[in-house]
This record gives structure tokens, sequence and C-alpha cells, in this order.
């Protein structure tokens, strides 16, 4: 299976990987899958890669050594930004603008995954492992996309998913688990109160628990994300990566990769300062950063239209804000105002219909451009971790919310009428 061990975040256990495990038995840390690197070191180059399949499972050597679930999920597009994220005023840039590509600003576009977002990376690793472990039913809770990827990937498996959501996902998730054929249960509450039914009923209803970071597989799926920043450009990284943080996997596990990749001798001890963006509705990273703490609180009266960033405390929190610290990064908030402006801006300057999470990016970049933080000539990746066509319902209800004059008409394609 090419795994040596599972390595505990907290204590350092190594346990093993020839069965399914979910968190470390002494502390409940996160495990991370460990890999003999030396022994590719020299052997596995980058330029070996040029020729594999354009998805995730290109880096098999870092990756379980198993047949993978998969629906092409990765190797998704490094765009240049038009304009470098920075609009004139509030709203979108003119369109002179149009065409004119920025040196330094790039936009890692996710929707274009399998099931629409970034979480597909994830679940194609965690399914590819349940199915190799002879699993059968696996459960979750979810804002929404983690929810539709396992659906996805489970019905692709032959596996049972029961996925716990909050009743006011978008109706794009709760239909897509649906039709994937998921037992699906809205809670009336948040990915919290979900994540406690499936704690509560997991034993009994013989379930294995892939929610996350209580297994260790969807972080080595998220953390393809950082093998290809490296390679799409040219194996120099950035000086910066703005990721929207719910649960944190990703940012996670793009930094295990930089890890992984200087132990390969593919990339030197350089690495980015790792940003993370919340929703100000609820951002407990951000509160806890600001604070100097090493680990979050729970959030209090979580909103936001951003479902994936609703999570009022990250399982992995203690590693996010390490991460933080160690990359030199920060942690930004972002209101719900100043996210739906970003998404009408890279929908109309960039042609980037972005998920409200991933246009939260956009507004981290725009702050932190403002106080200094980041110079013009800093390359920095924005990541749009999923498309906004499964948001359609809370972006409409945003939209209204902010111009709530019922008589306010404007001209759609030639057509008028309210909106």
């Amino acid at each position: 299976m090419r795994i040596t061990y599972l390595e505990c975040t907290r204590c350092g256990e190594h346990l093993s990987a020839d069965r399914p495990q979910n968190v470390c038995p002494k502390d409940g840390g996160v495990l991370f899958a460990r890999y003999d690197l030396a022994s590719l070191k020299g052997k596995l180059r980058p330029e070996n890669l040029s020729s594999r399949v354009a998805s995730m499972w290109r880096y098999a050597e870092v990756l379980p050594d198993v047949k993978p679930v998969t629906l092409g999920e990765g190797f998704t597009p490094m765009l240049p930004s038009v304009g470098g994220g920075l609009p004139n005023g509030h709203g979108a840039e003119p369109r002179h603008h149009m065409g004119r590509e920025s040196a330094n600003v790039f936009i890692k576009d996710e929707g274009l995954n399998p099931s629409g977002s970034f979480k597909a990376r994830g679940m194609s690793a965690a399914v590819t492992m349940a199915k190799y472990y002879g699993l059968r039913k696996l459960a979750a809770p979810s804002a929404g996309n983690a929810g539709g990827a396992l659906a996805a990937y489970a019905a692709a498996a032959g596996i049972e998913a029961h996925i716990f959501m909050p009743k006011d996902v978008p109706v794009a998730n709760r239909l897509e688990c649906d039709y994937y054929g998921a037992h699906v249960t809205l809670v009336d509450g948040l990915i919290s109160d979900c994540a406690r039914m499936v704690a509560e009923r997991k034993d009994k209803e013989g379930w294995f628990d892939v929610s996350t970071l209580k297994e260790p597989f969807r972080v080595e799926g998220k953390k393809t994300m950082g093998y290809e920043v490296a390679e799409q450009m040219n194996w120099k990284l950035p000086q910066g990566i703005i990721y929207p943080t719910g649960g944190g996997v990703g940012m996670i596990g793009m930094w295990k990769a930089f890890d992984e990749m200087e132990e390969l001798g593919w990339i030197g001890a350089e690495r980015p300062k790792m940003i993370t963006v919340q929703a100000a509705g609820c951002a407990p990273i951000v509160k806890a950063w600001e604070a100097g703490k090493g680990v979050s609180e729970m959030w209090v009266g979580a909103q936001t239209f951003a479902a994936g960033l609703r999570v009022p405390k990250a399982y992995g929190d203690y590693l996010i804000l390490d991460i933080l610290k160690k990359s030199q990064g920060t942690a930004v908030a972002a209101t719900d105002e100043e996210i739906l402006t970003a998404v009408r801006h890279w929908a109309s300057v960039e042609g980037v219909f972005a998920a409200p999470e991933g246009a939260a990016s956009l507004v981290a970049y725009q702050k932190l451009r403002a106080s200094g933080f980041f110079r013009a000539e800093d390359k920095v990746v924005l990541f749009n971790t999923g498309t906004a066509y499964k948001y359609l319902d809370m972006i409409q209800a945003q939209e209204k919310k902010a111009r709530p004059e019922p008589s306010a008409a404007r001209n759609i394609g030639g057509i008028i009428g309210p909106f």
C-alpha cells in the first residue's frame, strides 16, 4: 500500500495503515499518512510527471498505492488574474482591463472539479481507501460540498453514504446528494450539530466516520493542491497563498505537501505565507490568531451565506494556527457584503463564477495589499474552492438582502424585471 505508517500530529504516535483508523486513540490527534520519501529521492523527479494523467493521481508515489476511485479530480487550472484583483472603487473594473493579465496574481480554480468543488479531491482519496478496506457504510457531516462529493464517490464505489447537513444548505447540495443515492438527514442547526449526530450514531449504525480530519485520507487528496501549485508555477512557490478556511483541510494538506516536496528534493526550504480567510459572521480562526492562541473557541451564533465557511470550530484548528505562525502568514475576515461584491467582480472581470467561499480570497488579497502585507511584485495564489452554480439560491437571497428595494429593476440579458 506504500504507506509506511500513520502518525499522530499531536503526540507523534505511529499507527498501522493496514486497517481503517480515525484519530489517535491516545489524544484524538489528526493522523497523517507517512511514506518512505527517502527511497524516492533522486528516483522520482518533477520531469517524470509531464506525461502523466491530468488528475491528482499523477502524484501516485505520494498517495496510497491502491486502485483509485476517481472521477477525474484535480489538476485544475491556474489562471493569471486580469488586472491583479484590485478593482477601482466598488464593484467590477472597467472593461478596458479585460485581457490584461497580472504577472503576480493567480486564481486556482477548484470549481472545475467533479461535483463542483475542491472537496472532490479529499473524498476521492477517502472513498478509495474505504473501498480498499472493505468498508460498506460511510458517514459525514457537511456544510454542503463535502456531502455532495462523498455522495458522488460513494456512488462510484458502490458504498452507502450517510450525510448530515444543516437544513439551510444550498439547494444544489441537497439535490445532488439525493440523486447520487445518499441517505441525507437535514438538521436544524450547524455543521457542529451534524457532527454530533454522526458521532452519536456511528457505532450503532455501523458507519465509518469520514468527517473532516477524523480520518487520514481526505487530507491526502487535498495535499495534491500543493503539488499542483508547485508544478504549475515551475517548482517555485509563490510568496503567498490565500485559502478560504472552514475545516482547513486544504491548507493543512498543502503544508504537508510542501514538506514532502522538500524531502523529495523538488523544492527548498522556502514557504509561501499562508493566509486564512473566514467570514466575519463565523471567524473562530481569525479570532484565535488575533488573540495569539494556539487553538480556537467555538464560535457562537455563526452566520454567513458562504455556507462552507460556517464552521464554528475546526477540528484541526491547532494545525491551522501553527501553519499561520510558521509561514508568517495571517488570518483575515470578510463580510458577506464584501464577499458578494467579490463574486460579481471575479465573474465580470475574470470570467470565474466563484463560490462565495472562494471569492472571499479576493477580499483578503485586497485588504492585504491595502495594508502593505503583500506588495505588487509578490506572487500570490488565490483559491476559488468551488463553483457559484452550487450557490445560486444563496447568492440570489444575499442580493435581495443587499438591495431590498422591491421596485428596483435591472436589465439582464435584454429582459427588464425585478431581481
